[in-house]
């Protein structure tokens, strides 16, 4: 494509006339300034709001918008081979426009560009005025032999659905229950077709995030055993299990539970143990990135808000910290997370706790003496937004 295309296809997803709509402001920790040594990246689910939050960076960095580039690399106009010589020729004919370097790119669904990561490199390793955000649909965007070109040279966030908080600035007054079943996918949220929206975003992140990343003949053996993750939240899962329900060997089976996890579209919870060696030996617990499309994706059956509210609150405790945990013996701890190094045990349970969580802790506690006091997570509780868990 030549640099006039090029900037053609820029222009459409730019604010070069106008500034961004009006959105709702992401509560996320973000660097102070933007450098031109060091590249942000923005990781996420589809649909979660990353291409928003980058319009919302113009304010938030007080930048000129006619200095500011934005360019979706899933455009269709840019389909077939894509490769540093695009970005190459991107930035040198947006420059070339502006008359200065001095310019912000921000790079939506990077992961379309072939060899994108070491071009960014050499950009920041002999940094000019130009200053980089990039975003992408996968956890895997930044590991193996290509992430380690970047080692020093960026600073990554991790972007989910809305929040309670988030969305009830869209919805104001919207009640846990309300919010367990609509999630946070931000246009789907309040809107008439909302489940419609929900069930085209499961299928597309199956298609275009999970299934072209293992190379699979066919979506339906994902798809099936991202249900079988969903649907089984909370609960310990199998690698042979899994691989038994799907009819495949366990090696695959592993492969499309890792793509399921770097499309964030699940998350494994691994058990509680000091010793690793321990913690692999058990097996995980899988939580969906959001209750609304969880609640589109299982087969339809008796509404267990219990069970919601328990993966609502695994989201929310996966972005205050670093890792979650769970623990079994006598008795189940939902949750472990370590603060301060100290392990602090939690309970969901949507109205008050019963003996069995009593007796859970008490296990808990034995086995680890050292541990925290016990949180517990009820419906009110996650409404407050768990203020004994710190803020997000």
């Amino acid at each position: 494509m030549s640099p006039e295309g090029l900037l053609s296809v820029a222009a459409t997803w730019s604010f070069w006339e106008a500034p961004p709509p009006p959105s709702i402001p992401r509560r996320i920790g973000l660097p102070h300034a933007l450098r031109p040594d060091v590249a942000l990246v923005v990781q996420g689910v589809r649909r979660c709001g990353k291409s928003t939050l980058l319009g919302q960076l113009i304010e938030r960095y007080g930048l000129d918008r006619a200095r500011c580039l934005f360019i979706n690399f899933e455009d269709p106009r840019l389909a077939g081979s894509l490769g540093p010589e695009v970005l190459q020729e991107l930035v040198a004919a947006f420059e070339a426009h502006c008359g200065t370097n001095d310019c912000v790119y921000f790079l939506d669904e990077i992961q379309r560009v072939e060899g994108w990561q070491r071009w960014l490199r050499v950009q920041l390793d002999r940094p000019t005025q130009r200053r980089f955000v990039v975003t992408g649909s996968n956890a895997h965007l930044l590991a193996g032999e290509l992430g380690s070109s970047l080692t020093g040279r960026h600073l990554r966030i991790e972007l989910f659905p809305f929040s309670l908080e988030e969305a009830r600035l869209a919805v104001p007054a919207l009640s846990v229950d309300d919010y367990l079943d609509a999630g946070g996918f931000p246009a789907a949220l309040g809107s008439a077709d909302g489940d419609a929206l929900r069930r085209s975003y499961f299928n597309d992140i199956v298609e275009r995030d999970v299934r072209e990343r293992v190379a699979a003949r066919s979506t339906a053996p994902l798809r099936q055993l991202t249900q079988m993750l969903f649907e089984s939240a909370g609960s310990e899962l199998s690698i042979r299990r899994m691989a038994a329900a799907l009819g495949v060997a366990p090696d695959t089976a592993a492969l499309y539970v890792a793509a399921i996890e770097d499309a964030y579209l699940a998350f494994g919870c691994p058990y509680f143990a000091w010793s690793e060696r321990k913690r692999s030996v058990r097996n995980r617990k899988y939580y969906p990135v959001d209750p609304g499309l969880r609640r589109v994706a299982v087969t339809q059956g008796a509404r267990d808000r219990g069970k919601q509210l328990e993966c609502a609150t695994y989201v929310l405790l996966r972005q205050r910290f670093d890792d979650v945990f769970y623990w079994r013996d006598r008795g189940e701890v939902d949750f472990v997370v370590l603060r301060d190094g100290v392990p602090i045990p939690i309970q969901v349970t949507w109205d008050q706790p019963a003996e069995r969580h009593h007796k859970a802790l008490d296990a808990f506690h034995e086995a680890n003496p050292r541990s925290g006091e016990a949180v517990f997570v009820t419906a009110e509780e996650f409404s407050r937004g768990i203020p004994e868990l710190g803020a997000d």
